[in-house]
């Protein structure tokens, strides 16, 4: 690690990847909270795969992929919250469709498009080494408007998150609000998809706020513990992977699943030893009262 920190002091690109992955884990922390909490993750995952035939068929056309990545993640986030909320019965299958035609179509732009798709790949792969400084002010602009719109309505998606039907007897618009929220998972995809890329965006997207839910149970402090946990995650993913030159992203990502399993294990050994001490306590506060009696 402390050869990544001398070189950070003296390489932009280093520290424009820093940057990154700092923007990254705000929407992590924020969407990511309201994906777990919700229990949207397949959906999410729906989502960030159908994202590759927007990023295809942009640079089939010539155009900037993050663009045609952010058309193709708002189109499909609300088609697949319009799949779940008209046909829930079905609904796993033909988000498993959608998933696999949005692959699939991306793939076939990139076999045509002229040229080896270097770009792409790193989108599709991630290369947090690639982001750009106009990809930073990309990322900045997504992540504000995110902050926006959950600082706006953050009473109405919590009602969402939590309770749909006691939301709609409230007078919430449920649906309006479901599609939104999906719109803003889709917007921290594409601002994932820099850094981890679209085949493991649903890991970094997650796991933070996975970890946060062992620990608070308040849904703005998980925010709050789940953007702290995805700023380590990132530097220390990109620090760890600096000097045996190994792809940052995956690093990152092995380093939240390593966190996430230890947590869970230490949770949960936690829930028992207070279970333990409760029942403990209870026996002790009965037998001081039969003593008395």
């Amino acid at each position: 690690m402390a050869e990544f920190f001398q070189a950070l002091a003296s390489q932009p690109f280093l520290q424009t990847a820093l940057i990154a992955g700092l923007l990254a884990s705000l929407g992590c922390g924020v969407a990511g909270t309201f994906v777990v909490v919700k229990r949207i993750t397949f959906l999410a995952g729906g989502i960030a795969h159908s994202v590759l035939g927007g990023m295809g068929a942009a640079l089939y056309y010539g155009l900037d992929p993050l663009a045609g990545a952010l058309v193709a993640a708002v189109v499909s986030a609300l088609l697949i919250g319009w799949v779940r909320l008209a046909w829930r019965t079905q609904e796993d299958t033909l988000i498993g469709a959608l998933w696999a035609i949005g692959m699939a179509v991306g793939v076939l732009f990139i076999a045509k498009t002229p040229g080896y798709a270097s770009d792409l790949m790193s989108y599709l792969f991630g290369n947090i080494l690639l982001v750009s400084e106009r990809d930073l002010w990309v990322m900045l602009g997504l992540d504000a408007l995110l902050l926006l719109m959950v600082g706006l309505f953050f009473r109405q998606f919590l009602a969402v998150s939590f309770d749909e039907e006691h939301a709609r007897l409230r007078g919430v618009p449920v649906a309006l609000f479901y599609l939104l929220l999906l719109v803003l998972v889709a917007v921290t995809v594409v601002v994932l998809i820099q850094v981890v890329g679209l085949i493991l965006v649903i890991a970094l997207l997650t796991l933070p706020a996975a970890i946060a839910a062992h620990y608070v149970h308040s849904v703005g402090r998980m925010m709050l513990l789940a953007t702290l946990l995805g700023s380590v995650f990132t530097t220390s993913g990109l620090a760890l992977s600096y000097a045996p030159d190994l792809p940052a992203g995956p690093t990152m990502v092995l380093l939240a699943g390593a966190v996430y399993l230890a947590s869970a294990v230490l949770s949960r050994a936690l829930a028992g030893w207070r279970a333990r001490r409760s029942l403990a306590a209870s026996l002790v506060a009965r037998m001081d009262g039969g003593s008395h009696g």
